[in-house]
């Protein structure tokens, strides 16, 4: 199915998203050192992720859906708890939770939010939130320099 073009931006990041879900798996499955996945984790949360879900505050309140909203807000705090154990703890299975939760959450945004966005606002109404992500949206950065995952 083809996206809206006001909302490529957000599934442009998707794609980063899953990227770094597949990144921690693979890093999982050849036993990298604990430390070295969390490093990558915090970088990613503080150059993309946060970021990510800072914009889509911006595309929530569109959704007039109310358990899709609560939907979303609940993923998004269980997504910033793990990543605050991670950044506290030494357990392997919080990477693996934060990767399956993560990875969980964009497939509900392209499969249930975003569709529901297309067929519920006016052409009017996605540019508006186009032209909103034009002026907070950054280009998603792939550039950590320990590719662990390899």
């Amino acid at each position: 199915m083809k996206r809206n073009e006001n909302l490529v931006p957000l599934s442009r990041d998707h794609h980063f998203g899953l990227l770094c879900c597949w990144k921690i798996r693979q890093g999982i499955k050849k036993d990298i050192p604990y430390e070295r996945i969390k490093k990558y984790v915090a970088d990613y949360w503080e150059k993309n992720l946060s970021r990510h879900f800072d914009i889509e505050d911006i595309v929530l309140p569109e959704v007039n859906n109310e358990s899709l909203q609560i939907q979303m807000q609940d993923e998004h705090r269980q997504i910033r708890k793990l990543i605050k154990s991670i950044s506290q703890a030494g357990s392997r299975e919080l990477l693996s939770d934060f990767a399956d939760a993560l990875h969980k959450h964009i497939r509900f945004e392209e499969r249930m939010i975003f569709p529901y966005l297309e067929e519920h606002l006016s052409g009017e109404e996605m540019n508006d939130i186009g032209e909103q992500l034009l002026l907070f949206h950054q280009k998603e950065e792939d550039s950590y320099p320990d590719e662990f995952w390899k």
